[in-house]
């Protein structure tokens, strides 16, 4: 584990906007009791609060769908495949640093292969509801790689280990996993999807990751 945070601190030292001051320092958030918010530039793994899977994706495409790059839920947490950038949406003010209000759009992208989590239509493969996938590339995204984050319960800005949704625009449909799971390509990984109900399969929360800290500036309570 803690050579995967070092590895993500690298990555995110390589990355920095020039806009961001180096003297601030991405922390690996793991230690307890201390309260983390999530900042744009954040590199962060979303846990399944009801299965504890983590929101994972891979260079593998549904055999049906789209065929667009899949999106699972993994059952372990050392896995490099279930990293995501937390990103603005394009068009915004927003930059990296900035904590992140409940109700903002966001998108995420998929660290290891750079596209973005994104969702349509197409049905999903085990339980028909909306697929989710991955899809662009760093200067390919669209409306379909957009997510509002929502807060549940007090607070007004997106912290580690907080209940959230993440609601898409285009569909209306919640990020959502269950247990029903692959039993071949992607054997032992679960269906993540959307459905455009709130269930309780529709909470994630922030879990292992590097957060980069708030600019000072942009402190928010």
């Amino acid at each position: 584990m803690a050579l995967a945070f070092f590895a993500l601190a690298i990555f995110l030292f390589l990355t920095l906007d020039p806009d961001v001051s180096h003297s601030s320092t991405a922390s690996a958030a793991s230690s307890e009791g201390v309260e983390v918010q999530i900042t744009y530039g954040s590199v962060i793994k979303l846990m399944h609060e009801k299965t504890k899977f983590r929101l994972h994706s891979h260079d593998v495409p549904y055999g049906s769908g789209s065929g667009q790059q899949s999106v699972t839920g993994f059952p372990t947490v050392d896995d490099s495949n279930s990293y995501w950038i937390v990103r603005p949406e394009p068009g915004t003010s927003a930059k990296q640093g900035d904590a992140i209000k409940s109700g903002t759009i966001i998108r995420l992208q998929h660290m290891r292969t750079r596209k973005w989590l994104h969702s349509h239509l197409h049905a999903s493969p085990i339980s028909g509801n909306l697929e989710v996938s991955c899809f662009g590339g760093e200067s390919e995204s669209d409306t379909g790689d957009y997510w509002r984050l929502l807060i549940e319960g007090s607070g007004k800005t997106w912290k580690q280990d907080q209940r959230v949704r993440l609601q898409h625009i285009d569909t209306s449909g919640y990020l959502h996993s269950h247990d029903k799971k692959y039993s071949r390509i992607a054997g032992g990984q679960q269906e993540v999807c959307g459905v455009r109900e709130k269930r309780p399969d529709n909470v994630w929360l922030a879990a292992e990751g590097v957060y980069l800290p708030v600019t000072e500036s942009k402190q928010v309570e």
